[in-house]
């Protein structure tokens, strides 16, 4: 997908060169930044109440996506007829967040700011984790941006409030999200098992505007049937926990929980999305690539990330068109 390759004279083929996320180029400048689409790492794991490891997911995921990444002039998909991602959508890496070791609100703050210099160029955020307390800086980030609705993939609902003293762990971003004047509400699809949410925080969740659907329920629905439940027009935050996705296809996260969805159940959903909507941010947590020696977890992130954005350009240029 790196447009420059047959031009330059070199194959670059994905195992060649540095590991930016698509090989798309890398801005070091946060205030240079001038493209449709920057992606930014967020190494931080302090969050976890288990395994750690997600530090190590934006690399993972860059090196990853370098698969999808031949040098051709966008990617062609012949069951939907369509070129995604092509020359007209540019796409910077702007490396990653700084992280202050054993710092969870320093860390935060420098996540938000990176996404806040996204957001100041006009560009798309889509921000990799780390687990999934980077949605809390994420989510402070867009205070200006007007009212955002957030479709959230995962298997627990992570909205507890305090827990022993703790308000930005990863079991707390959704609660966070909902307490912002800005979130009108949440899609929570996946949700299912023995959660971190004890029930009064579900119950607190429903109050505050979350609709709350298993894996099972998801498949009973159908896509459009979840596609029904958002609140139309609304501008969405799309935020992926990996562990969204069964174990069997996505093994490599700190909380592994079966039952999950298969990949074409969530991507004929952002497909479905990135159809009826705008969307404004994406983050994608909670890959922890040293649990899966076959990398078919960071794989599958890179996939649905890059296939995601395909989406979200093809829709704009139909209605730019």
């Amino acid at each position: 997908m790196a447009g420059h390759s047959y031009d330059s004279g070199r194959l670059d083929l994905p195992f060649v060169g540095i590991a930016t996320f698509g090989k798309r180029p890398y801005v070091a400048d946060w205030g240079a930044i001038a493209a449709d689409v920057a992606v930014m790492g967020a190494p931080f794991d302090f969050g976890t109440q288990f395994r750690s490891g997600a530090r190590f997911g934006p690399r993972g995921v860059r090196e990853a996506s370098t698969l999808f990444s031949f040098g051709h002039a966008g990617a062609y998909d012949h069951e939907d007829e369509a070129t995604y991602l092509g020359p007209e959508v540019t796409i910077v890496d702007i490396g990653d967040a700084d992280i202050v070791h054993t710092d969870t609100e320093k860390s935060h703050a420098n996540i938000e700011a990176g996404v806040r210099a996204m957001l100041a160029a006009g560009a798309l955020p889509v921000v990799i984790g780390g687990d999934h307390s980077i949605n809390i800086p994420c989510i402070r980030a867009f205070d200006d941006q007007g009212p955002i609705h957030i479709l959230q993939i995962d298997a627990h609902l992570d909205f507890v409030d305090v827990r022993h003293g703790v308000r930005h762990g990863h079991g707390n971003p959704m609660r966070r999200a909902a307490e912002r004047d800005y979130v009108t509400g949440i899609t929570a699809l996946g949700i299912r098992n023995v959660s971190s949410t004890a029930r009064d925080g579900y119950e607190a969740a429903r109050d505050m505007g979350d609709d709350i659907l298993s894996v099972r329920q998801v498949r009973r629905l159908g896509t459009e049937g979840v596609l029904a439940r958002i609140p139309k027009g609304a501008r969405l935050y799309v935020t992926i926990d990996i562990d969204g996705f069964c174990p069997s296809i996505a093994p490599g996260t700190g909380t592994p929980s079966h039952g999950g969805f298969l990949y074409y159940e969530v991507l004929e959903i952002l497909q479905g999305v990135a159809r009826e909507h705008e969307v404004v941010g994406i983050d994608l947590v909670e890959v922890a690539p040293d649990y899966d020696p076959t990398g078919s977890t960071t794989i599958l992130a890179a996939q649905v990330l890059l296939n995601f954005l395909g989406f979200i350009f093809h829709e704009r240029g139909k209605r730019a068109g």
